[in-house]
This record gives structure tokens, C-alpha cells and sequence, in this order.
């Protein structure tokens, strides 16, 4: 049986490595790729088609839901399993929603990370035992009517700046991003209120009571 291909991205290099390092001792397991952001991600993704990619949330240019949304785009194959030190409820909903396949929270054992990487690479979920409880919690919970209820915190900061008139660039400046990051949140934000541009996005916004009706959108 061919080894299980894995690309391992985290910006975390000393971590990084001894995750790299653990799978390498598996027989059946094969690191082919590393990476330190998102766009990393997404890049050697396309070029390397790996069976399994290890994915960090918080990075730089591209977080991982975005990363992991792109990546499904870019190599349908791929398994992406999550791994990260959060353990909010949110963060597990919105990696399920981007696609991932499994999510393992940092503090987990060598053996149980193996273990994800292998039931990705079968095509079975995964998910750190401890967070299945909140995965269950929020599936048992009624539907919101609110359409903003899927947006990141993050996401929804973007949104409200934006339905105030921002532009993507004065958005940035407003929270610290780079303005491709911004492009990249709103693509987001666009496509989960299911709208076609960044007005029918701030309308939808300020109707929810999110952010302020600038006048230049007022007056349409």
C-alpha cells in the first residue's frame, strides 16, 4: 500500500517540525510539503496534490478556513484534517462548514494526530473527543433566522466596516490586515450571505442592525 502523502502548514516552525518529525516515523505516512500561512497552503496544495493536509487556523495572509476553502478548490482530493489550540465550538462549526474533515486540538498525544491523518486519508471524519460534545451541541441547536449567524467574529468586523462605507483598504488600516486579506474575508462574507457585491453585503448588514447606512448608499 503507497504511504499516505501529508503537507503539514503552521506558522509555528517549532511545532511544525516535530509534528513533521512524528509522522515521519510512521512506515505509512509520508510528509511531502510544509508550509507557514495560508496562501502557502493553498499554493503547494495545487502544486503537490497531497492525500492529507494538516492545517493550522491562525496564520498570516489567509487563515485556515479561508485556506481550507481554497485548497478544496484547487485539489478536491485533498483531506484537510485541522489542527489547532482552539477549542471553541465556533472555530470546529466554521472548519467543518470550510469543508475540513477532521479537527485535532494541539495539546493532543503523537497517536492521536497519526490517527486523524490516517481517517482523513480513508475518508472518515475526525474529531478530538473532547470537541465532540460542542460539535453535537451546535448541530441539535434550532437554526438561526439571522443570516449573519454564520459569519466568523472576524468576518462580521469586516462586514460592519464595510457597511459603513470603508473600502477595502481603509478596512484594513481600521484591523490590522493586509487589504488582500480583507479581499479574501469579504469573499467569505459574500459568499456565506449568498450576495454578488460588497452594497448588497452592507445592506444586508445594516437591515440586521450592522453597522451604519453611509449616506452614499442612503441616497440609491
Amino acid at each position: 500500500m503507497a504511504s499516505v502523502r501529508v503537507l503539514v502548514v503552521d506558522d509555528h516552525p517549532l511545532y511544525r517540525q516535530g509534528v513533521i518529525f512524528t509522522l515521519g516515523r510512521q512506515p505509512d505516512l509520508s510528509v511531502v510539503g510544509e508550509g507557514e500561512n495560508g496562501q502557502q497552503a493553498v499554493d503547494l496544495a495545487e502544486r503537490l496534490k497531497p492525500d492529507v493536509l494538516l492545517l493550522d487556523i491562525t496564520m498570516p495572509e489567509m487563515n485556515g478556513f479561508q485556506a481550507a476553502t481554497e485548497v478544496l478548490r484547487v485539489s478536491p482530493a485533498t483531506r484537510i484534517v485541522i489542527l489547532t489550540a482552539s477549542e471553541e465550538g465556533d472555530d470546529l462549526m466554521a472548519a467543518m462548514k470550510a469543508g475540513a474533515l477532521g479537527y485535532v486540538v494541539k495539546g493532543a498525544g503523537a497517536g492521536e494526530i497519526i490517527e486523524a491523518v490516517l481517517s482523513a486519508s480513508r475518508g472518515e471524519a475526525y474529531i478530538t473527543p473532547k470537541m465532540a460534545g460542542s460539535l453535537l451541541r451546535e448541530m441539535t441547536q434550532k437554526p438561526s433566522n439571522d443570516p449573519l449567524a454564520e459569519l466568523t467574529e472576524r468576518e462580521r468586523q469586516v462586514l460592519e466596516l464595510v457597511a459603513r462605507g470603508l473600502s477595502n483598504k481603509e478596512v484594513g488600516a481600521e484591523l490590522g490586515l493586509a487589504e488582500k486579506t480583507v479581499k479574501h474575508y469579504l469573499t467569505a462574507v459574500l459568499q456565506k450571505l449568498h450576495v454578488r457585491s460588497r452594497v448588497e453585503a452592507a445592506l444586508l448588514a445594516q437591515r440586521h442592525g450592522l453597522g451604519k447606512e453611509p449616506d452614499h448608499l442612503a441616497s440609491n
